[in-house]
């Protein structure tokens, strides 16, 4: 029998440590997901502090469920002051401001607020996934926030609260809608996937160009989901007719037609009349106070 040199007994070792390093490495990217669920995560909208009643009434007629009572007060870490409501509906949720002061920088850009079971480890996910920390942590009236930004440009919030809530589940999960060019979609899906854990459903990469206003047109289109909730990234020219682009989330619904009737008799204005691809029935809607949301539907076979 032989017996391995003190150099290659070395270069064993040296691969050994090198291969735990990887495992162990694997390991914490498939560690404890920091996610709550989708029914904790809302859409960030801001209106005008004149518009907030009637936005916070046509959102609940157009989809049903209910506001929490509006309160006044500061949610960002220099002074400033805001009306603050949840609407909770089981098609999805908005964060509802309506500034009675001017909005500090960069509020207003953060599309979305995830809650998080552990903030300080949310941000160093995020970090480490490939996002920047545009606002460092910050205390609010109910927990505490940061606010992260990834490649592409995408802002989106990072909540905790000091008192665990307990929301149900939608009745359908909205996506998030993000869009972002050819340059950046690649490093925006690999550090989402990362830090989200979550997963590629479909990557159309001939799309049918109706879904951003370009009816001769294709483009790229990546669905996503993850226990944050859904999300479509739609890669493209930046070539985008009104009001596209504009939409952050899209909901989903079982009866397009009645939604639109709902939304418009309560306020709302149709932007984009109903087109049909990929399955769905879709349109795109203005609220009062100025928000504009996609709302779609299953095709119903014949």
């Amino acid at each position: 029998m032989t017996f391995p040199s003190a150099g290659l007994k070395f270069a064993v070792a040296v691969a050994v440590a090198t291969i735990m390093a990887s495992f162990a490495t694997a390991a914490g990217a498939a560690g404890k997901n920091v996610a709550v669920g989708a029914q904790y995560d809302t859409t960030h909208v801001y209106v005008p502090v004149t518009d907030v009643d009637a936005f916070a009434a046509s959102f609940v007629a157009t989809f049903g469920g209910a506001s929490t009572k509006q309160i006044v007060a500061t949610v960002t870490p220099t002074p400033s002051s805001t009306t603050s409501q949840l609407i909770q509906t089981p098609a999805g949720t908005v964060s509802l401001f309506g500034f009675k002061t001017p909005i500090p920088h960069p509020f207003g850009k953060e599309r979305t607020g995830y809650l998080v079971t552990d903030l300080d480890q949310a941000i160093r996910d995020a970090r480490n996934a490939g996002a920047s920390i545009v606002v460092e942590a910050f205390p609010d009236p109910i927990g505490r926030d940061a606010v992260i930004q990834w490649p592409g440009g995408v802002n989106m919030q990072l909540y905790w609260h000091t008192k665990a809530p307990d929301y149900p589940k939608f009745d359908t999960v909205p996506e998030n809608r993000i869009y972002v060019s050819k340059d950046s979609v690649g490093a925006f899906i690999n550090d989402f996937l990362t830090f989200s854990k979550g997963k590629i459903v479909s990557d159309d990469r001939r799309a049918p160009g109706v879904e951003i206003g370009r009816q001769s047109d294709t483009y790229r289109r990546v669905r996503i989901t993850s226990d944050f909730g859904n999300m479509s990234v739609l890669v493209t020219d930046g070539h985008l007719p009104y009001p596209f682009g504009y939409e952050t989330t899209g909901y989903a619904v079982k009866d397009l037609d009645a939604t639109l009737a709902k939304a418009t008799a309560s306020g709302a204005t149709v932007l984009v009349q109903p087109y049909e691809s990929d399955k769905r029935q879709a349109a795109i809607v203005q609220f009062p106070g100025g928000y504009i949301a996609e709302i779609h539907a299953p095709l119903v076979s014949e």
